[in-house]
């Protein structure tokens, strides 16, 4: 047997030992006082939670087994070659790694421009990171994560908006500093409250959260639309609402319901919401939004007619892959 398929077998062995200890472990200390509805719900999150450990293992096992296909190619390609041919071939492997990294640095400049005229620029969103009390440590990574994934499609848009977190410490801090070159992001970091951050602005405070009554039908460029940072927001429902409404500042919620049917709960992680409105930014579109970021298996067409069309430009099977790895969050 090659080491590949030793590691391979290793891999499946190591992954289902996990997955039948997670369900075992979490069968045992399933708390007693949850309703039968809340136990479901519980073991199947973290066999969930197994399979995508498992499903992680697998793709980095795979991921070595190919670098080292492709040094074992690279090392019979270069034994086969004369010291001439040898000189040539890797000369040429140097240029075009050369123009990979200036080709690297001249977008990484450009997103710089983009992300620097934003904040003169750019719709102000604001994350509001003041819930971090209220999670748990894996909650507060998962947070942390979608805020990175937030970070990367601002700069990848070519009108990025202004992003902010606020209410930025204690743990939520010490993990968003953990995340390789934080300290360089283009983005407002402050440690207050919003509500102090922009205390000479609270009239264009907007909170997005599904429990308003007003619908956002555009983007105002002068407010300041405010994100709920907050994993499992089933927990503490109503929670940004209510805040609000004790802040005196307005709300609004998306307009999902005017163009699809979601079916399950309008729960949305936060880099889902980033992402709805920075298309919006660049489509004024909500409809394209919608169908570019809410992946299909949380919606079903209220006319199948209508929206068979929107779908055939984006492969669920690739948001599936992104969507899975971010928790619900955020209510829109």
């Amino acid at each position: 047997m090659d080491s590949d398929s030793i590691t391979a077998a290793t891999t499946t062995t190591t992954t289902e030992t996990t997955i039948t200890a997670v369900t075992s472990t979490t069968a045992s200390t399933i708390s007693t006082g949850l309703s039968k509805t809340a136990q479901k719900k519980l073991l199947k999150q973290q066999k969930f939670e197994a399979k995508r450990a498992e499903k992680k293992a697998a793709a980095k096992a795979h991921k070595k087994s190919e670098t080292e296909r492709k040094r074992k190619e690279w090392e019979e390609k270069l034994s086969t070659l004369s010291e001439e041919e040898k000189i040539k071939v890797m000369e040429s492997r140097k240029e075009l790694r050369k123009e990979r990294m200036d080709k690297r640095s001249v977008e990484k400049q450009l997103k710089a421009e983009r992300l620097t005229a934003a904040k003169t620029n750019g719709q102000n969103v604001v994350i509001d990171l003041e819930f971090s009390d209220l999670m748990t440590t894996s909650e507060i990574n998962s947070l942390v994560q979608q805020i990175m994934y937030c970070y990367a499609e601002n700069g990848r848009c070519s009108s990025p908006a202004h992003l902010w977190l606020t209410g930025c410490q204690g743990e939520m801090d010490k993990q968003l500093q953990r995340l390789p070159g934080f300290d360089k992001w283009i983005i407002e970091k402050d440690t207050q409250p919003y509500i102090q951050t922009f205390e000479n602005q609270k009239e264009h405070l907007v909170y997005l959260t599904a429990d308003s009554e007003t619908m956002l039908n555009d983007l105002d460029p002068k407010k300041i639309y405010i994100i709920g940072g907050l994993v499992d927001r089933n927990r503490w429902k109503g929670i940004t609402m209510k805040k609000a409404e004790e802040q005196n500042i307005q709300t609004a919620k998306l307009p999902i319901g005017n163009f699809l049917k979601m079916s399950s709960s309008q729960v949305l992680t936060v880099n889902q919401v980033i992402e709805i409105i920075l298309k919006y930014l660049e489509t004024r579109d909500w409809k394209d939004s919608f169908f570019q970021v809410i992946p299909q298996r949380k919606r079903f067409e209220a006319d199948l007619e209508d929206n068979q069309e929107d779908l055939g430009d984006k492969q669920d099977e690739e948001q599936y892959a992104v969507q899975e790895q971010k928790k619900p969050c955020t209510e829109t």
